[in-house]
Protein backbone atom coordinates (compact mmCIF):
# COMPACT_ATOMS: atom_id res chain seq x y z
CA UNK A 1 0.00 0.00 0.00
CA UNK A 2 1.59 3.32 -1.09
CA UNK A 3 1.73 5.75 1.73
CA UNK A 4 3.34 8.87 -0.06
CA UNK A 5 3.47 10.19 -3.17
CA UNK A 6 6.30 13.15 -4.38
CA UNK A 7 4.56 15.50 -6.77
CA UNK A 8 7.53 17.42 -7.50
CA UNK A 9 9.66 17.71 -10.18
CA UNK A 10 13.31 16.27 -11.31
CA UNK A 11 16.05 18.04 -9.68
CA UNK A 12 14.18 19.18 -6.90
CA UNK A 13 15.68 16.70 -4.02
CA UNK A 14 13.49 13.90 -5.04
CA UNK A 15 16.71 11.39 -4.75
CA UNK A 16 18.04 13.19 -1.19
CA UNK A 17 13.70 12.54 -0.34
CA UNK A 18 14.13 8.77 -1.38
CA UNK A 19 17.03 7.99 0.94
CA UNK A 20 15.36 10.09 3.90
CA UNK A 21 12.25 8.27 3.67
CA UNK A 22 13.31 5.07 3.64
CA UNK A 23 15.23 6.07 6.42
CA UNK A 24 12.03 6.90 7.86
CA UNK A 25 10.70 3.44 7.41
CA UNK A 26 8.60 4.99 4.04
CA UNK A 27 10.86 2.19 1.89
CA UNK A 28 10.72 0.61 -0.31
CA UNK A 29 10.86 4.46 -2.54
CA UNK A 30 9.99 4.07 -5.97
CA UNK A 31 11.85 6.40 -8.10
CA UNK A 32 12.41 6.83 -11.92
CA UNK A 33 15.46 4.91 -11.51
CA UNK A 34 13.91 1.73 -10.78
CA UNK A 35 12.33 1.82 -14.13
CA UNK A 36 15.07 2.95 -16.82
CA UNK A 37 16.77 -0.26 -14.86
CA UNK A 38 14.10 -2.76 -15.44
CA UNK A 39 12.42 -4.02 -18.79
CA UNK A 40 8.66 -4.92 -16.91
CA UNK A 41 9.19 -1.16 -15.44
CA UNK A 42 9.80 0.54 -18.07
CA UNK A 43 7.20 -1.20 -20.67
CA UNK A 44 4.71 -0.36 -17.94
CA UNK A 45 5.31 2.87 -17.91
CA UNK A 46 5.62 3.09 -21.64
CA UNK A 47 1.77 2.13 -21.62
CA UNK A 48 0.88 4.38 -19.84
CA UNK A 49 2.59 7.69 -20.90
CA UNK A 50 3.27 6.70 -24.45
CA UNK A 51 0.26 4.52 -25.25
CA UNK A 52 -2.45 5.84 -22.98
CA UNK A 53 -3.10 2.75 -21.11
CA UNK A 54 -5.11 2.57 -17.85
CA UNK A 55 -2.85 1.93 -15.20
CA UNK A 56 -3.06 -0.72 -12.63
CA UNK A 57 -1.69 1.38 -9.95
CA UNK A 58 -1.72 -1.43 -7.28
CA UNK A 59 0.46 -3.69 -10.29
CA UNK A 60 2.99 -0.40 -10.59
CA UNK A 61 3.72 0.07 -6.99
CA UNK A 62 3.61 -3.53 -5.71
CA UNK A 63 6.31 -4.24 -3.55
CA UNK A 64 6.80 -0.06 -2.55
CA UNK A 65 5.48 2.05 0.43
CA UNK A 66 6.26 5.60 -1.50
CA UNK A 67 7.42 7.16 -4.65
CA UNK A 68 9.26 10.05 -6.01
CA UNK A 69 10.06 11.80 -8.56
CA UNK A 70 9.12 11.32 -12.54
CA UNK A 71 6.89 9.72 -13.63
CA UNK A 72 4.99 9.13 -10.66
CA UNK A 73 4.86 12.58 -9.83
CA UNK A 74 3.17 13.33 -13.09
CA UNK A 75 0.40 11.47 -12.17
CA UNK A 76 -0.02 12.26 -8.39
CA UNK A 77 -3.91 12.96 -9.00
CA UNK A 78 -4.31 9.67 -10.18
CA UNK A 79 -2.20 7.96 -7.41
CA UNK A 80 -3.63 9.47 -4.60
CA UNK A 81 -7.27 8.15 -6.07
CA UNK A 82 -5.81 5.17 -6.10
CA UNK A 83 -4.54 5.66 -2.50
CA UNK A 84 -6.73 7.81 -0.71
CA UNK A 85 -4.66 7.30 2.16
CA UNK A 86 -1.47 8.57 0.54
CA UNK A 87 0.65 11.72 2.11
CA UNK A 88 1.43 14.48 -0.92
CA UNK A 89 5.01 16.18 -1.00
CA UNK A 90 5.81 18.41 -3.39
CA UNK A 91 9.29 19.45 -3.09
CA UNK A 92 11.10 22.94 -4.23
CA UNK A 93 13.46 24.79 -4.70
CA UNK A 94 14.86 27.73 -6.19
CA UNK A 95 13.44 28.51 -9.58
CA UNK A 96 16.60 29.63 -11.14
CA UNK A 97 19.12 26.79 -10.00
CA UNK A 98 16.68 24.14 -10.86
CA UNK A 99 16.55 25.57 -14.28
CA UNK A 100 20.37 25.81 -14.54
CA UNK A 101 20.51 22.00 -12.82
CA UNK A 102 17.91 20.67 -15.24
CA UNK A 103 19.22 21.95 -18.23
CA UNK A 104 22.43 20.79 -17.14
CA UNK A 105 21.94 17.37 -16.68
CA UNK A 106 18.75 16.29 -17.73
CA UNK A 107 18.07 18.27 -20.70
CA UNK A 108 21.22 17.27 -21.93
CA UNK A 109 19.66 13.55 -22.47
CA UNK A 110 17.01 15.44 -24.67
CA UNK A 111 19.89 17.46 -26.41
CA UNK A 112 22.31 14.23 -27.45
CA UNK A 113 19.51 12.23 -28.69
CA UNK A 114 18.56 14.74 -31.17
CA UNK A 115 22.23 15.16 -32.08
CA UNK A 116 22.57 11.38 -32.46
CA UNK A 117 19.74 9.60 -31.91
CA UNK A 118 20.06 6.28 -30.35
CA UNK A 119 18.98 2.82 -32.13
CA UNK A 120 15.02 2.46 -32.33
CA UNK A 121 14.26 0.17 -29.69
CA UNK A 122 17.07 0.44 -27.33
CA UNK A 123 16.47 1.38 -23.71
CA UNK A 124 17.81 4.99 -24.31
CA UNK A 125 15.36 5.49 -27.33
CA UNK A 126 12.43 4.20 -25.49
CA UNK A 127 13.36 6.29 -22.07
CA UNK A 128 14.02 9.19 -24.32
CA UNK A 129 10.51 8.41 -25.72
CA UNK A 130 8.82 8.22 -22.74
CA UNK A 131 10.27 11.31 -21.00
CA UNK A 132 9.65 13.72 -24.29
CA UNK A 133 5.81 12.57 -24.39
CA UNK A 134 5.25 13.27 -20.69
CA UNK A 135 8.27 16.03 -19.72
CA UNK A 136 9.80 17.88 -22.53
CA UNK A 137 7.41 17.69 -25.63
CA UNK A 138 4.25 17.44 -22.95
CA UNK A 139 4.64 19.40 -19.95
CA UNK A 140 7.21 22.32 -21.30
CA UNK A 141 5.37 22.13 -25.18
CA UNK A 142 9.06 21.75 -26.31
CA UNK A 143 9.91 24.79 -24.90
CA UNK A 144 12.31 23.95 -22.21
CA UNK A 145 15.67 25.96 -23.89
CA UNK A 146 13.21 29.08 -22.91
CA UNK A 147 14.27 29.82 -19.36
CA UNK A 148 12.07 32.21 -18.55
CA UNK A 149 8.80 30.11 -19.86
CA UNK A 150 10.02 26.81 -18.66
CA UNK A 151 10.42 28.87 -14.95
CA UNK A 152 6.90 30.07 -15.85
CA UNK A 153 5.63 26.32 -16.25
CA UNK A 154 7.06 25.49 -13.21
CA UNK A 155 5.64 27.74 -10.64
CA UNK A 156 1.94 27.03 -12.28
CA UNK A 157 2.71 23.45 -11.86
CA UNK A 158 3.65 23.94 -8.50
CA UNK A 159 0.78 26.11 -7.80
CA UNK A 160 -1.89 24.05 -9.48
CA UNK A 161 -0.75 20.99 -6.56
CA UNK A 162 -0.92 23.30 -3.76
CA UNK A 163 -4.49 24.44 -5.16
CA UNK A 164 -5.37 20.43 -6.15
CA UNK A 165 -4.32 19.23 -2.57
CA UNK A 166 -5.76 19.26 0.67
CA UNK A 167 -3.78 21.59 2.97
CA UNK A 168 -3.90 18.80 5.57
CA UNK A 169 -2.56 16.30 3.66
CA UNK A 170 0.37 18.27 1.88
CA UNK A 171 4.09 18.97 2.51
CA UNK A 172 5.39 21.90 0.58
CA UNK A 173 9.03 21.03 1.01
CA UNK A 174 12.57 22.26 0.29
CA UNK A 175 15.18 19.32 1.34
CA UNK A 176 17.67 22.26 2.53
CA UNK A 177 15.01 22.34 5.40
CA UNK A 178 16.00 18.96 6.48
CA UNK A 179 14.54 16.54 8.68
CA UNK A 180 12.25 18.87 10.81
CA UNK A 181 9.62 19.34 8.67
CA UNK A 182 9.33 16.47 6.99
CA UNK A 183 9.09 14.43 10.15
CA UNK A 184 6.43 16.74 11.43
CA UNK A 185 4.40 15.88 8.87
CA UNK A 186 5.04 12.46 8.63
CA UNK A 187 4.61 11.99 12.42
CA UNK A 188 8.15 10.47 13.03
CA UNK A 189 11.02 11.03 15.01
CA UNK A 190 14.05 13.09 13.84
CA UNK A 191 16.80 10.61 12.86
CA UNK A 192 20.02 11.24 14.65
CA UNK A 193 21.88 11.18 11.24
CA UNK A 194 22.95 14.14 8.92
CA UNK A 195 19.90 14.19 6.57
CA UNK A 196 20.77 12.83 3.14
CA UNK A 197 22.59 14.67 0.07
CA UNK A 198 22.49 12.80 -3.16
CA UNK A 199 22.30 13.28 -6.86
CA UNK A 200 24.11 16.23 -6.97
CA UNK A 201 24.54 17.51 -10.60
CA UNK A 202 28.08 16.31 -11.04
CA UNK A 203 26.64 12.71 -10.11
CA UNK A 204 23.21 12.81 -12.27
CA UNK A 205 25.89 13.32 -15.54
CA UNK A 206 27.41 10.29 -14.57
CA UNK A 207 24.52 8.19 -14.50
CA UNK A 208 23.27 10.71 -17.85
CA UNK A 209 26.32 9.28 -19.19
CA UNK A 210 26.26 5.31 -18.26
CA UNK A 211 22.63 5.34 -19.73
CA UNK A 212 23.74 6.75 -22.74
CA UNK A 213 26.00 3.91 -23.42
CA UNK A 214 23.26 1.57 -22.81
CA UNK A 215 23.59 0.34 -19.32
CA UNK A 216 21.18 0.90 -16.26
CA UNK A 217 22.22 4.47 -14.38
CA UNK A 218 24.09 4.02 -10.93
CA UNK A 219 22.43 3.11 -7.80
CA UNK A 220 22.39 6.40 -5.64
CA UNK A 221 25.32 5.11 -3.57
CA UNK A 222 25.87 6.94 -0.23
CA UNK A 223 24.78 10.76 0.57
CA UNK A 224 27.20 13.19 -0.95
Amino acid sequence: MLKLINAGLGRTGTTSLQEALEQLGYGPCYHMFDIVGDEKRLAQWEGIICDGRQADWDAVFDGYTSAVDGPPSFYYDQITKAFPDAKVVLTVRDADSWYESTYNTLYQFVLKNKDNPAPPGSRQARVYRMTSVMTWDGLFEGRFADKDRAIEVYHRRNQEIMDAVPADNLLVYDVKQGWEPLCAFLGADVPAAQFPHANTTANMRERMQQMAAGGPPAAPGTPR
